[in-house]
């Protein structure tokens, strides 16, 4: 029943005997009510504290703008959001050649939300109700707040603040600022209180700016020092991910744009295990909106019967927007908790026995971190991984291999098996108890993994270990398939043209993975994604950490034949 959701409708608004509506959120993807995607749990975290909430999936922003006029102006704020995945990255292949279709879309229809989806939403916002706040979050929005390099313009873009005019920007998961942003406007748009809140990103005149401690306050380049200088591009960069890294950041962001600056707030600390729990418990249906009726997800038919089980990732890959978005230290939920989620799934109609995925966005990091925090406290490296595990790290597989029991036992599992990628950097030497239990309890046939490349200069600027991991665990692989009599593969994943790799580093890689016995099937030109490390090398040609000049294969030709030698 459509009572079930968040409304989306006048009709649906109207049947919930409702008169006024506190927020309505926008967003570019469908309305799926499942804890993986994030209009729906940012919708339900609001209805929790009582808010009356609505949410309007890809908005038609071609026409004469009713799916915008239809519910009105909301008491406290509009929130705009592009979906699960920047929307650029939804349109566009790494070759700039516009997708046909879309995973996000019923159907799979292409075209269905615009391209820089938050700006071209807030505009159309701010132009009908110039007086209604726009909060703007998500992927989009997060990985957006300070100038970025943009991939598909070929540019430096200022703050997505800056071209969009929305009021404020939550950045990074926003299970515990989306309430605070609705407390503070409860008594109409007050700008001091929202100025205070953390994890917050807004525009501000000079005056607002000096009365910031200069103890409390990292001044950036400006945006056009930025445009004009790669070394300020690459410094910005540096200081922002040298920030964003820390246990707990105290330092408040401030870059110039024009005669005004954007202020970032530090974020909240990582979420505790009950705040977790909170955001994944809340009375999601977990199925698509009666609206799309008939009619396929492609996104959620992969998820739908996955258990997502922590957030964050440690691995700090250049190329990767997790860390930056989720940040670096990880949130486990409780054991109690996914269970229950299991046992929900396992009611589901069409569930066969068999859960798709019990992982996040590295299967194996659940449970993990560091054993001292006092001297996670001091730290600013990006990655616990690279260039070598952090002595302090507890990475022991335990608390997930009981886990792994205990989903075994819910009434109605068959099989619970292992979809995200595993870390086989996170493996303890010499013991393989994790690798085997994947292997023989947990994989359908194929076990994924992402070496990215062979060549230890490029792996390097990846932030990715050897290839000689890789080896031993091909190996490792193999050895265990044989002893217990299974028929499986290794599918690894690969990266051309980054920053660093040549063509000639192409062909070894063919050579390497050809000698090995890989025929490649999971493989990626790199797309240079705003606010990674591979995006300041691909603009720049240059390391921002060394400044050591790097090569890049930056045009369209010089992409397309590194990319050919996965193939040869």
């Amino acid at each position: 029943m459509s009572s079930d959701f968040l409304p989306t409708s006048v009709k649906e608004v109207e049947a919930l005997g409702w008169d006024f509506l506190d927020v309505i959120l926008f967003n570019g993807d469908a309305y799926v009510d499942h804890p993986s995607f994030g209009g729906a749990v940012i919708g339900r975290l609001l209805q929790q504290q009582g808010y009356r909430v609505a949410l309007v999936p890809q908005p038609n922003w071609r026409d004469d703008l009713r799916d915008f006029r239809k519910l009105g102006a909301p008491r406290l704020f509009f929130g705009v959001s592009a979906g699960a995945m920047d929307s650029m990255v939804n349109h566009y292949t790494a070759n700039l050649r516009r997708r046909s279709d879309d995973a996000y879309t019923p159907g799979g229809k292409a075209g269905m939300r615009p391209d820089y989806a938050v700006t071209v939403y807030t505009r159309i916002l701010k132009q009908l109700y110039p007086h209604v706040p726009v909060v703007i979050g998500g992927i989009e929005a997060s990985l957006r707040r300070l100038t970025h390099y943009d991939y598909w313009s070929d540019t430096l873009k200022p703050s997505v603040l800056v071209d969009s005019g929305a009021d404020l920007l939550i950045y990074g998961m926003g299970d515990k600022v989306i309430c605070e942003v609705a407390r503070a406007l409860r008594n109409g748009y007050n700008a001091n209180l929202l100025r205070k809140l953390k994890q917050v990103s807004f525009m501000a005149d000079e005056k607002y700016v000096s009365r910031i401690p200069e103890e409390d306050r990292m001044m950036l380049h400006s945006f056009e020092e930025c445009c004009a200088s790669n070394e300020a591009f690459c410094e910005n960069f540096v200081k922002m991910e040298v920030e964003s890294n820390r246990l707990e950041q105290k330092s408040v962001l401030v870059e110039k744009t024009g005669d005004r600056y954007v202020v970032i707030n530090p974020p909240h600390t990582r979420l505790t295990q009950e705040e977790l729990d909170n955001s994944f418990d809340l009375p999601y249906t977990r199925l698509p909106h009666p609206r799309y009726a008939g009619k396929t997800i492609a996104a959620y038919e992969m998820i739908k019967h996955s258990v997502n089980i922590h957030r964050g990732c440690f691995g700090g890959c250049a190329f990767c927007t997790i860390s930056a978005h989720q940040g670096k230290f990880i949130s486990s939920r409780s054991e109690k908790s996914i269970l229950a989620e299991v046992a929900k799934v396992t009611k589901m109609p069409d569930f066969r026995g068999y859960i798709s995925d019990i992982g996040g966005p590295s299967a194996n990091m659940y449970g993990m971190g560091g054993r001292d925090l006092s001297l996670c406290a001091k730290c600013v490296r990006p990655s616990c991984l690279h260039p070598h595990p952090c002595a302090n790290l507890d990475n022991s597989h335990a608390r997930l291999l009981a886990l792994y029991q205990s989903v075994a036992k819910v009434k109605g599992v068959k099989k619970a098996f292992i979809g995200s990628g595993i870390r086989y950097d996170l493996f303890e030497k010499d013991d393989d108890r994790y690798l085997r239990d994947v292997i023989v309890n947990h994989t359908s046939g194929r076990l994924k993994v992402a070496p990215e490349h062979t060549e230890d200069h490029v792996l390097k600027l990846m932030r990715k270990p050897s290839f000689e991991l890789f080896r031993k665990l091909n190996s490792d692989f193999r050895r265990i398939c044989a002893e217990e009599g299974l028929k499986y593969q290794l599918i690894p994943y690969f990266i051309s043209s980054h920053p660093g790799c040549t063509e000639e580093d192409m062909k070894r890689l063919s050579r390497e993975t050809r000698s090995l016995n890989f025929h490649l099937e999971q493989v990626q030109d790199l797309t240079p994604t705003p606010m990674t490390l591979s995006s300041v090398m691909f603009y720049t040609g240059l390391d921002p950490y060394t400044g050591e000049k790097l090569y890049v294969a930056r045009d369209q030709e010089s992409k397309r034949r590194q990319k050919s030698w996965f193939f040869k």
